[in-house]
């Protein structure tokens, strides 16, 4: 998510550690196999088990070996972090930088300033997100929300325990469970892995998910594979939108460009 002009990046209570994470830091109880690797999350009787996979910290550390920090998410402030998170729903990044653009020239990105403006306004002003109308209807729910439960203040939201502060967010109108993890990861740095399309594809194409596996088995196999780190997940989650982007393509993937192209399975090698 570069921009032309990168705005300074909010800084988290435990930044991203900038290295790759040593095999030492996944405990044993986060490892499913006798042979530290990561089995595939369908439930394939054992007569027809799959090879054991490597385990995820091999593909952490080879996407970091190659591409380093991403330095995710931009924003200057948390809130402003949430605001991104609602209006890149459906839509690339390019197309809400203009958007964050013109709220911060309104004064707009403060959950009472998005409050308070009329909702044509506001409106006007994401038009370059897409879905404007609903972004802007999801931005007010957002904010009616904070001021309600918690008195207007991000910091006593992001006090709730995980579980419960989840729960709650997806109550939202608006919200669904990639943008509420994004809420929390990224603005929270809650321990809450975000599956988008880029993690998905690549479970798949490493043959760790099936297509017919939904958001939340999803995951929960990335954190039941992990260790409950919120810099490991931020870091993690956008080494493998780098790798999305630019190799592990939903047409014409370049594999054999790739950092994780050694691990992939023999099938899926063969066919690309």
């Amino acid at each position: 998510m570069a921009t032309t002009a990168p705005p300074p990046q909010f800084t988290l209570a435990t930044p991203p550690v900038a290295r790759p994470f040593p095999a030492a830091r996944f405990p044993a109880s986060a490892i499913p196999t006798a042979t530290a690797g990561v089995t595939s999350i369908d439930a394939t009787p054992a007569s027809q088990e799959r090879p054991t996979s490597p385990p995820l910290h091999a593909y952490y550390d080879a996407l970091f070996a190659a591409y380093g920090p991403q330095n995710w998410w931009p924003g200057r402030t948390r809130f402003e972090i949430i605001v991104g998170a609602v209006l890149v729903q459906n839509t690339a990044w390019t197309n809400v930088e203009p958007a964050i653009a013109n709220l911060h020239r309104a004064k707009l990105l403060k959950p009472s300033a998005i409050e308070a403006v009329p909702f044509a306004k506001l409106a006007q002003l994401v038009r370059s997100s897409g879905y404007f109308r609903q972004k802007a209807k999801k931005l007010k729910a957002f904010v009616r929300f904070l001021r309600k439960e918690y008195h207007g203040s991000l910091t006593k939201m992001f006090r709730m325990p995980t579980a419960m502060l989840r729960e709650q967010l997806l109550s939202v109108h608006g919200i669904g469970p990639e943008t509420a993890d994004a809420i929390l990861l990224y603005a929270g740095n809650h321990p809450v892995f975000v599956v988008d399309a880029y993690a998905r594809r690549l479970l798949e194409r490493h043959r760790l998910g099936e297509p017919h596996h939904g958001y939340e088995y999803l995951r929960h196999f990335f954190e039941s594979n992990l260790p409950a780190d919120p810099a490991l997940y931020n870091e993690f989650h956008a080494l493998i939108v780098h790798a999305g982007k630019h190799y592990c393509r939903a047409k014409n993937p370049h594999c054999s460009e790739c950092a994780l192209h050694s691990l992939l399975p023999e099938t899926t090698v063969a066919s690309t």
